[in-house]
């Protein structure tokens, strides 16, 4: 079953999320089904051997809680994200949280592999500069396959101008870092970037893993990353889930010495989530209409940082003709403070509550207290 785009649940629940706008806002909201929802959608696609969500999407203990009790395992960039799961999940099997970090200082890996959590490399300076934190150790290898993939340049995570995974060409000087250090390779991954709407995009990752594969004779896993993609705007086909899961089925027949892994973050929580807002004021000027909103690009800064489109609607005047295209903005001292561009609202006045959509992942996880503004507060709803 493809999923459908979920603007749909928050339209549908108006009159809920509306009276949950009384308590305050700005709020995330984030509902629990749309979350179990992705996940079944991932886990019984039948090719996957584990799937783990990435905490840094949306690390809100209601949401974890909701992804534990779908038997998903953690993907952690931070101590920080892995003392939240073990927290909330003491009886959490650690071989199931993979800490993956970018640039951190040796102690980092220290601590991880002593908590018992796997442990991603990405770079061969540990290896080679700190050859004895991770002798005698099980680590996996983060490879750069050369090219990214995505929805915008920030979200590209591979290719000769990333900071992410190790280069192809490095991997005899890979081979020889991790037998000198007397390191076990049990895994490969490798993460493209974010919003890969390609299907074959597995499949070529893990045939990239599988060749890189004849240098480590100990690996049992091939880690595809994320970078699922969530449509955005209404009306936007699903991703085809089935045909991706196809084309990775067949080198999964072809290679049963591996297992097989996915880590995505986006889709698994995006579209659980909306941003509720109240309108402050409106302005006319110079033939454009501007409504202002008590949140900011503090609050929501994917529109700022990535370009991103997020649906926009009118909580308040549901069914009311669209008569005006309309600059949707934030209370923040910067002219990028926009949330969007040109949205269809009806006649929009103070006080009307304001949704926005697909926000469940990177939106309160990539909040901050700019302008000393608070960031928004979080709700689950079961």
């Amino acid at each position: 079953m493809s999923p459908t785009l979920a603007t749909d649940w928050w339209l549908d629940r108006a009159d809920s999320l509306r009276d949950l706008a009384q308590t305050g806002t700005p709020r995330y909201v984030y509902a629990a089904d749309i979350l179990r929802r992705q996940a079944r959608s991932l886990r019984t696609l039948g090719v996957f051997d584990r799937v783990l969500y990435a905490v840094k999407a949306n690390a809100h203990p209601g949401v974890l809680g909701v992804f534990h009790e779908e038997g998903l395992g953690f993907e952690c960039v931070s101590p920080a994200e892995v003392k939240r799961v073990l927290g909330l999940f003491p009886d959490l099997d650690r071989r199931h949280v993979l800490f993956t970090p970018n640039f951190v200082p040796r102690e980092e890996y220290e601590w991880a592999l002593a908590e018992g959590v796997r442990v991603t490399v990405d770079n061969l300076y540990p290896l080679e500069a700190w050859p004895e934190v991770f002798a005698g150790r099980e680590v996996f290898v983060r490879l750069d396959p050369g090219q990214g993939r995505g929805h915008h340049d920030h979200v590209r995570t591979a290719g000769r101008r990333s900071k992410f995974g190790i280069d192809l060409d490095d991997l005899g000087r890979l081979a020889e870092a991790v037998r000198e250090a007397g390191v076990r390779v049990t895994g490969l991954h490798a993460h493209v970037g974010s919003g890969v709407d390609a299907p074959d995009s597995w499949a070529e990752t893990a045939e990239v893993l599988a060749a890189a594969a004849e240098w480590f004779p100990d690996v049992q896993v091939l880690d595809l990353g994320g970078g699922l993609p969530v449509p955005s705007h209404p009306g936007a086909p699903p991703f085809d889930l089935e045909r991706a899961a196809t084309l990775l089925h067949d080198l999964r027949q072809r290679r049963p010495d591996f297992q097989f892994w996915t880590e995505p973050g986006r889709f698994l929580a995006a579209e659980s989530g909306v941003l509720l807002c109240r309108v402050t004021q409106t302005k006319d000027k110079g033939g454009v209409r501007y409504v202002g909103l008590d949140a900011g690009m503090n609050t929501l800064v994917r529109p700022a940082m990535y370009g991103a489109h997020h649906p926009i609607a009118n909580l308040s005047r549901l069914g009311e003709e669209a008569l005006h295209p309309t600059e949707v903005v934030g209370m923040i001292c910067e002219s990028g403070d926009a949330f969007g561009h040109d949205i269809p609202l009806p006649e929009t006045r103070e006080g009307d509550v304001i949704a926005i959509g697909t926000v469940g992942a990177y939106g309160a996880s990539m909040a901050s207290h700019y302008n000393l503004r608070e960031p928004a507060t979080e709700s689950l709803l079961d």
